[in-house]
Formats: structure tokens, C-alpha cells, sequence
């Protein structure tokens, strides 16, 4: 019996592996009005704080900053996760106005919740608002690649990338270089212009092993690494006016692992839906006669761990207070950093390492921002600024035109461009 059980482990071992998509993914008939438009590689490493540079001897992307632009800090949107961010940064929206408000929430209007691992519900494009950079791109007659990004593999307004991958880990970094070189080879009409890839290595050493340990450090050596052999390998191509915007989605700040605050049993019931990102907690109220109640109840308890506020009270400078499907909740949990709930049933596993919280709250939330190429200064350094105003940047850089409604703004950041 063991040796069957055995056989048949191994076999649903070989097909889950065999089940990963590899393919890459093209809308035919695609063409570059333009093929003279610069190009822009959108980098994102994810979970990597500005200090890893030093802190971590991040010599080449060290020496890449000081060949262009660098940001002391760049402020992510609220909350500080990785789906809401990465989201912001190519729409140039809050994530109470693209939607994508969580890695993890509740729909009220739908009655459904969205799951960033599950594939069908980040493939649907009806749970994503704006208009994504491949997306204008496209529009406007320029080619665009995403070697992994969130909501790429959806059709957000219709309009996926020419080429696209569905999410997996199964490329090396030195794949990823490849394929970059691949399409930047094809030929002019069909080559693209904008390019976006991802790198999860950092944030998944950060959660696993916090973010001053040997792994983090020596996952901040590989992307480092890896960021210098794609430049290298780019220029070899022989390609005029290549733009590289290096971004990061969050922070990642110390948690403490060893005092978890459990959510609140008085709302461990039907009567609610509590979406716990550990760095906050959001609880629908389902019957809305009962918010006030609710709220009151909550605040009585005096919890010393965490902060209870009203939705609709929420800091207006995090521009989460309201939207229109009912995703950010009713009532917020906060706890104040370095705590953060347990999950429920509690993890067999600590996660050192955490990120969500308030930038004001938690300064190591802030993210990363890095920027060379001809459309750049040379060793320049700016002060912190929103994630959203990158998408008017790349959009001027690019010469996409758009007429719909973000919160990015192009003047915060057109001092970082050449000439200017």
C-alpha cells in the first residue's frame, strides 16, 4: 500500500508540474505605428526598500542610480501590498478607484471575494477598473510585452498586451533576460516598445526570513545581478533610446511574530465578513443597521494592539475610504506596527517579515523607484512622491495620449525627464 500511495504521489507530482503554462500568449495583428518611439522597460522587484542598496551592497543597481534618477523613498498607495500597488503603478489610480483594492477582499455588490491565487478570478477583467499602460499602449498603436504583471493576463478594457504570460515561477531570472532579448529582437513592426517584468524573489526571503536576514540579502544580490546582466545583454542589441523604470510595490518591515493579536470573536460570525491582510483588518457589516452598533462595540473593548476606525473616517490622504462595489468594508481594524493578526486557523509557520500598513505609520513601508536611459537625468536624486504619477511619466515618455480620468499626475515627475 505505501509503495502505491508512493507511485501515485509521484505521479500527481509530475502532473501538477506538467500542468504549469509556460506559453507565451500573442494578439495577432498587431503592428507599431511608430517603430522610431523610444522603449520602456517597467521593472518591478518586489517587497525591495530603497535602503537594500546599501544595506544589502546592491552594487550594480547602486551604480545605475547614480547613472540616473533616484528616489529617497516612493510612496505606495494604501494598503502597502503587492496586487493594489502594482495595479496603481499602470493605471495611475488609488486602489479605491481601479478596484483592485487588496491582494485579498469581499465584493458586497457581487457578493464574491477575489483572491490573488486564485488564476480564474485574476484572469477576470470585470473585477479590474482604469486603463493599464499595455492597454494605452496599444491604443495608440505601440506594441507591449509583460513578462508577468497583475491583471496582465486579463483583458482590463478590453485590451491585453500583444504578448503575455500567465503568472508562474517556473522562469530563472536569466530566463526572463532571455525572452526580454527574444522580442526586442523580432523585427521593427512587430517589436514591442513597452515592456513590463517581475521579480518575487526579495519579498518572498523578506515574509519568509524578515528583511534583515542572510536569505533577504542574498535574494537582493540575485535580482541585483540579474538587473545588470539585462542591461548588458539589451545594449548588445544595438537599440536607440531604451528606457529602464525600476520600481518596487512596498516595503517590508520587522513583524511581531511572537504577540499575534486574534481578530475579534465578536465579529467571528455570520453576521460579518472580516478580510484579514494581518496589517489591517476590514469587516463588513452585513446588515448596515448595525455598523454603528458594531463599531461602538469594538471601541469598548479598548484593544491596546490596534486602532478601530469607520471606513468612511479613514485618513483621507490614503484615499481609502470609499468605492462603489463596497470593497474596502465598513468598519477597519488597524494594528499599530510592528503587530499584526493572526491568521485563522492560527499558521503552523512564523512569517518574520510583514508589509500593509500606513506609510506614516511604518516609514519601512516605502518603496523603490530608479529610473535611467536618454528620457532621464543623470545623478539626480528626488524626494518621495506617489506611485501614481509613474503612469504619466511613462505615458509622455512613450508619446501615449489618454483622456480618462487618473490620479497621477504628469508635473510631479517631469523634472526627472532630460532637458528639463
Amino acid at each position: 500500500m505505501k509503495k502505491i500511495f508512493t507511485v501515485l504521489f509521484l505521479l500527481w507530482g509530475q502532473l501538477a508540474i506538467a500542468q504549469v503554462d509556460t506559453n507565451r500568449y500573442e494578439v495577432p495583428g498587431r503592428k507599431n505605428i511608430d517603430p522610431d518611439k523610444p522603449y520602456v522597460i517597467l521593472i518591478s522587484l518586489d517587497g525591495f526598500r530603497p535602503d537594500y542598496i546599501e544595506r544589502h551592497g546592491a552594487e550594480n543597481l547602486k551604480r545605475l542610480a547614480e547613472k540616473g534618477v533616484f528616489s529617497k523613498g516612493m510612496v505606495p498607495s494604501y494598503p502597502t501590498n503587492t496586487f493594489p500597488n502594482h495595479f496603481s503603478i499602470v493605471t495611475g489610480m488609488y486602489p479605491s478607484n481601479h478596484g483592485l483594492v487588496d491582494n485579498f477582499f469581499y465584493d458586497a455588490k457581487r457578493d464574491q471575494s477575489y483572491s490573488m491565487y486564485t488564476a480564474s478570478t485574476v484572469r477576470d477583467s470585470s473585477w479590474y477598473g482604469g486603463l493599464p499602460l499595455w492597454s494605452l499602449a496599444e491604443r495608440n498603436g505601440v506594441v507591449s510585452m509583460s513578462l508577468f504583471w497583475v491583471a496582465s493576463e486579463s483583458r482590463t478594457n478590453g485590451i491585453p498586451p500583444t504578448y503575455y504570460y500567465h503568472y508562474h515561477n517556473e522562469f530563472s531570472n536569466d530566463r526572463k533576460i532571455e525572452i526580454v532579448k527574444e522580442m526586442l529582437s523580432l523585427p521593427d513592426d512587430v517589436r514591442p516598445h513597452l515592456i513590463t517584468m517581475y521579480f518575487p524573489e526579495v519579498d518572498s526571503q523578506g515574509h519568509y526570513y524578515g528583511p534583515f536576514s542572510k536569505e533577504t540579502k542574498e535574494a537582493v544580490k540575485n535580482v541585483d545581478g540579474a538587473i545588470q546582466k539585462l542591461c548588458e545583454e539589451v545594449d548588445k542589441l544595438g537599440l536607440k533610446n531604451v528606457n529602464y523604470v525600476l520600481v518596487s510595490d512596498h516595503g517590508m518591515a520587522e513583524a511581531d511574530v511572537d504577540h499575534l493579536i486574534p481578530i475579534p470573536e465578536m465579529v467571528r460570525n455570520r453576521k460579518y465578513v472580516v478580510m484579514n491582510s494581518f496589517s489591517m483588518a476590514r469587516i463588513h457589516v452585513l446588515n448596515k443597521d448595525q455598523i454603528k452598533s458594531t463599531y461602538k462595540a469594538l471601541k469598548k473593548e479598548k484593544n491596546p494592539n490596534y486602532k478601530v476606525v469607520l471606513t468612511k473616517r479613514m485618513p483621507k490622504r490614503l484615499h481609502f475610504r470609499t468605492n462603489e462595489d463596497g470593497r474596502l468594508g465598513d468598519i477597519i481594524l488597524l494594528p499599530y506596527p510592528p503587530k499584526a493578526f493572526a491568521s485563522n486557523p492560527p499558521s503552523p509557520r512564523k512569517y518574520p517579515g510583514i508589509h500593509g500598513y500606513d506609510v506614516k505609520w511604518a516609514p519601512e513601508m516605502h518603496a523603490t523607484f530608479m529610473a535611467w536611459g536618454p528620457a532621464f537625468k543623470q545623478n539626480y536624486s528626488i524626494g518621495s512622491f506617489e506611485n501614481v504619477h509613474v503612469y504619466p511619466l511613462i505615458a509622455d515618455i512613450l508619446g501615449l495620449k489618454y483622456d480618462h480620468k487618473i490620479d497621477g499626475k504628469k508635473k510631479v515627475l517631469e523634472k526627472i525627464k532630460a532637458g528639463n
